[in-house]
């Protein structure tokens, strides 16, 4: 069997890490493709070093740009990709650009396609990702879900018959990193009672008075608040006339992903907008503030460990409450959910 992985965004890079070495144990030919859409070596070429990830065989390159022209652009490329391979399955991951682009790719050109991480949804629909998440479980022909709530959004939009329950990919990585992570790299930056914050969504990034209000609200918390700075949203402050490094608050480069685990485990919390560090603080069991009206994770609300702010006082609140009451359930799987989507691929 033939599988492409198309893959463009940190996120990705994370759960094409136990894909890949789940494909390798079965004997998979596992072509991989990297669309280029996170071109930063610390939200790329890190990940694969790190994360013992074969080099892509291809890199499409295609950068930053508006979504119409980013998702042009890998359209254009993806047909040849695919041409070129002729793979049994494409696997496309998450919500990105990259994810939407691969699946229309491959679905024109009659290729069967599957979808890991089907079925989440925000039910917001002012988020570029839910409209990427929606269109590909609905275009796919494989929906690998990670957890039961997912497996029941796919089945109120009538997909129940095309939906698998894998588990979490991101769950056998954390586990394995978290193994062996050492000490926090942010020792050297902020003291060990701190914060970890990353905040990147555009509804938090592209409106100068929204970041500018985030920024002042994380400066004047009770402990320091190291933010992971993705490059552009230093680049929207920049435009903005917004400081990152103020009051409590320090701006920090991106982590490597297994410094990124290391620094959370040490922390006192997470503040986040990202889907992924939401649940990664959930399986580290570190309470989590999420910048957001909603997450698509909802186990994390519910069981007590992530809490939804959005202004200055609701995100204050948040991150100083008491520490969430302990948990042994696992609603994002056991550690093996990559067995399970390669096992499923070769069924079918």
């Amino acid at each position: 069997m033939r599988l492409v992985s198309v893959v463009g965004a940190r996120p990705q890079f994370v759960k094409l890490a136990p894909i890949a070495k789940a494909a390798t144990a079965a004997g998979v030919d596992h072509v991989i493709v990297h669309t280029g859409q996170h071109y930063d070596p610390m939200l790329s070429d890190v990940f694969f070093q790190d994360l013992g990830i074969p080099a892509p065989d291809s890199h499409l390159g295609v950068g930053s740009g508006t979504h119409g022209a980013q998702t042009g652009q890998m359209l254009a490329a993806l047909d040849d990709v695919f041409a070129q391979w002729r793979p049994d399955w494409v696997l496309v991951y998450g919500d990105t650009n990259s994810t939407i682009a691969a699946t229309l790719s491959a679905v024109k050109m009659h290729l069967p396609v599957a979808h890991l991480e089907a079925g989440l949804r925000s039910f917001n629909r002012r988020m570029p990702e839910e409209h990427n998440r929606v269109l590909a479980d609905h275009a796919a022909d494989l929906l690998l879900a990670p957890t039961r709530v997912a497996v029941d959004h796919l089945a109120a939009e009538g997909l129940a018959s095309r939906t698998v329950l894998v588990g979490d990919v991101m769950t056998d990585v954390l586990l394995e990193v978290a193994g062996a992570a050492a000490g926090s790299p942010l020792e050297r930056v902020a003291p060990p009672d701190h914060y970890v914050a990353t905040i990147h969504r555009a509804e938090n990034t592209d409106d100068p008075r929204r970041l500018r209000l985030i920024a002042e609200t994380l400066a004047q918390l009770d402990k320091p608040v190291v933010l992971l700075a993705h490059p552009r949203v230093v680049a929207r402050a920049a435009e903005a006339g917004v400081t990152l490094t103020q009051g409590t608050l320090i701006a920090h480069a991106p982590l490597a992903y297994p410094d990124l685990i290391a620094a959370v485990r040490a922390s006192a919390g997470v503040i986040t907008d990202s889907g992924g560090l939401q649940k990664e603080a959930f399986l580290l069991r570190v309470p989590c503030t999420t910048v957001r009206t909603e997450t698509e994770w909802v186990e994390t609300v519910e069981l007590g460990w992530n809490t939804l702010a959005t202004s200055p006082a609701e995100i204050a609140a948040s991150v100083t409450r008491p520490r969430p009451a302990d948990t042994d359930a696992t609603p994002y799987g056991d550690g093996h959910a990559a067995e399970r989507v390669i096992r499923e691929l070769l069924a079918r």
